[in-house]
């Protein structure tokens, strides 16, 4: 075989390689971000409800004991997973006030995942998409 045929199958070769774990390097294992064992509920206000793959994001504005307001970012499940289960577009907007519980991020940074939002009508919607949200 000559020299640049096989250059040109090995350039080939690592490019689909590249390729392939693109996807794989976008998405991210819960345990590794997130701890199942630490649950945080919050009540506050959404600012900003963002509904794109990969997952899902609700931003809610609460107010710490010192009157400071801090924006969580509320992980949920694949946009596409949570319409088929009934969850859609209807139920949260910005200025909504809901109340929201998560398991907390592993570095305490104001991020939670696999959400379970109560609307001010008491309605519960389970955001998370992997099975129920059940504090441990």
């Amino acid at each position: 075989m000559k020299a640049g045929v096989m250059k040109s199958r090995v350039l080939h070769a690592v490019a689909a390689v590249l390729i392939a774990a693109v996807p794989m390097a976008a998405h991210h294992s819960f345990s590794a971000e997130y701890d199942a064992t630490a649950t945080v509920t919050l009540r506050g206000v959404v600012s900003k409800v963002e509904w794109s793959n990969p997952h899902i994001h609700i931003y809610i504005d609460v107010k710490d004991d010192s009157g400071k307001v801090i924006t969580w970012n509320m992980e949920g499940g694949i946009p596409s997973a949570l319409k088929r289960s009934g969850i859609t577009l209807d139920i949260v907007h910005v200025g909504d006030t809901i109340a929201i519980s998560g398991f907390r991020a592993r570095d305490n940074s104001p991020r939670a995942s696999r959400c379970e939002v109560t609307t001010a009508d008491g309605k519960k919607y389970n955001f998370g998409g992997a099975g129920e949200f059940r504090p441990i």
